[in-house]
């Protein structure tokens, strides 16, 4: 059965879509089954694989909203190993809409569970808000990956993301783990840059990427061609640096498996 992950963060502008992107892509180019869910109100993810948002098709809007199987809604990508879920602009008022429902924080759980054991890792890819489709998406996950930009008020803004985590938790008694924090936009040459790093270091012991993502034009271009950066440029440092984080977060989960088989 396939690990879900929720890649969140309610500031916008923190590298969120480009992660969702091409740590899919990453994770397909060993040689796994990836589905990447757009739970993003502006479809940036769907645009980014080069899907067509204007075509009619059933999206991740049908799946929440009608008994639509999410089946019916993958995807094939132009990158081998990845599928996708796409979004439209339909979901922009999903948050007032899902408010009136029954299991409104649970639905995109119980679609996904009917795919789950088709993919090795599934990536949910939230808006830049802690509301309902956040929640759903979180919800769905076995664990969180929070890009941060390291600028002034990236500690402030964490904290009230881990606040919701906690809340999570204790209300709906799911046991979500914080899959890591990524240091996004690194620019190494800024004293502001190492200083925020370290911080964050310091702050969620061990729970920060070794792995860093680097401004880069090549990143930013990508997107616009409908590419992930493994295909748009594939020697560019980018697509080193997902490249290694695909591979750290493998790394990881084979820790955590020989050392919960260890315990049991």
């Amino acid at each position: 059965m396939g690990k879900t992950i929720a890649i969140a963060n309610q500031k916008g502008g923190v590298g969120k879509t480009t992660t969702a992107i091409n740590l899919s892509a990453s994770l397909a180019s060993n040689d796994l089954k990836i589905l990447l869910i757009d739970s993003d109100p502006q479809g940036n993810a769907t645009t980014g694989l080069g899907v067509d948002k204007s075509v009619e098709r059933p999206t991740i809007y049908e799946v929440l909203f009608s008994d639509v199987p999410v089946s019916t809604t993958i995807l094939k990508t132009d990158f081998e190993g990845l599928d996708i879920v796409p979004a439209n602009r339909n979901l922009v008022a999903a948050n007032l809409e899902l408010v009136d429902l029954p299991n409104r924080e649970t639905r995109l759980k119980a679609k996904l569970d009917e795919v789950r054991e088709n993919y090795d890792y599934i990536l949910i890819d939230c808006p830049p808000a802690l509301d309902l489709l956040t929640l759903n998406a979180l919800l769905a996950a076995d664990s969180v990956l929070v890009p941060i930009q390291c600028e002034f008020f990236a500690l402030e803004g964490i904290s009230q993301l881990m606040d919701t985590v906690e809340r999570i938790k204790e209300s709906f008694s799911h046991n979500l783990k914080i899959e890591g924090i990524l240091l996004t936009m690194y620019d190494d040459r800024t004293n502001l840059t190492k200083q925020v790093a370290d911080d964050l270091k310091e702050f969620f012991q061990g729970q920060v990427f070794k792995t860093v993502i680097p401004r880069s034009i090549r990143l930013a271009e990508a997107p616009s061609y409908g590419q992930p950066i493994l295909q748009y440029d594939v020697r560019s440092k980018g697509s080193e640096s997902y490249v290694k984080l695909a591979k750290e977060l493998l790394e990881n989960e084979q820790k955590s498996r020989t050392s919960a088989q260890s315990l049991g």
